[in-house]
């Protein structure tokens, strides 16, 4: 069983940064595709970023592409999401999320908030 825990959330006004962490547990950390979702108030969940387990290609929503930076430190069992001119529209709970066999999203954490005051 894998267990995800995300910080660094908080309250930080329109175009200023926050990064998010998420700490894995688990030896095989390293091969998960690992990724970012986000729930507004009375919105759906909805995708921010993936990275993969080995090489190959970093995902966006348009939504932050250009703002936000998907990251990993196999080393430390650690993803980020670097978090750049943040909008109020960024105002939600952010997931962090494993899939360990390209199955899907199979592990979540507990989430963390971020709120952008305008």
């Amino acid at each position: 069983q894998v267990q995800l825990v995300e910080s660094g959330g908080g309250l930080v006004q329109a175009g200023g940064s926050l990064r998010l962490s998420c700490a894995a547990s688990g030896r095989t950390f390293r091969r998960y595709a690992m990724g970012w979702f986000r729930q507004a108030p009375g919105k759906e969940r909805e995708f921010v970023a993936a990275i993969p387990g080995g090489g190959g290609s970093i995902y966006y929503a348009d939504s932050v592409k250009g703002r936000f930076t998907i990251s990993r430190d196999n080393a430390k069992n650690t993803v980020y999401l670097q978090m750049n001119s943040l909008k109020p529209e960024d105002t939600a709970v952010y997931y962090c999320v494993g899939d360990p066999s390209s199955s899907g999203w199979d592990y979540w954490g507990q989430g963390t908030q971020v709120t952008v005051s305008s």
